[in-house]
């Protein structure tokens, strides 16, 4: 991704976030995708439900930081999609002085194509 970008989307769930710098009207894609997957989650449940807990909650710990890394690289970031994973995401880097020049905000959005994410980070940045 370049540096000169200081705007950025992450289209998210609990599973993978699509993150777009926005440039001067170009946006490039990167995916991120948690390492807690489905069939991880169907092979502890057949274990234990104590264990898959234990697992999923260190997994995403894990994809959380990765995300928050990335957010410290720029000015504004809109965070966006349908599950709650925004919320926590948000949640755990306005308790870090770092993010603390960093304007992020969150918007409920429904399950969206990437060039519907794209679209979408297009207007919300251009509108600001």
């Amino acid at each position: 991704m370049t540096r000169a970008a200081t705007k950025l989307g992450i289209w998210m769930d609990y599973e993978m976030a699509h993150i777009m710098e926005f440039n001067a009207n170009v946006i490039e894609t990167k995916t991120i995708e948690s390492k807690f997957t489905l069939s991880d989650k169907e092979n502890i449940m057949h274990n234990s439900n104590h264990e898959m807990h234990n697992h999923e909650q260190h997994n995403q710990e894990g994809y959380f930081k990765q995300l928050a890394e990335i957010i410290l690289n720029y000015e504004e970031v809109i965070l966006f999609g349908s599950t709650s994973a925004k919320d926590e995401l948000l949640s755990k880097i306005t308790t870090d002085k770092r993010f603390e020049n960093i304007q992020v905000c969150t918007q409920q959005t429904n399950k969206m194509t990437e060039k519907q994410q794209h679209v979408f980070v297009q207007n919300y940045f251009s509108n600001l």
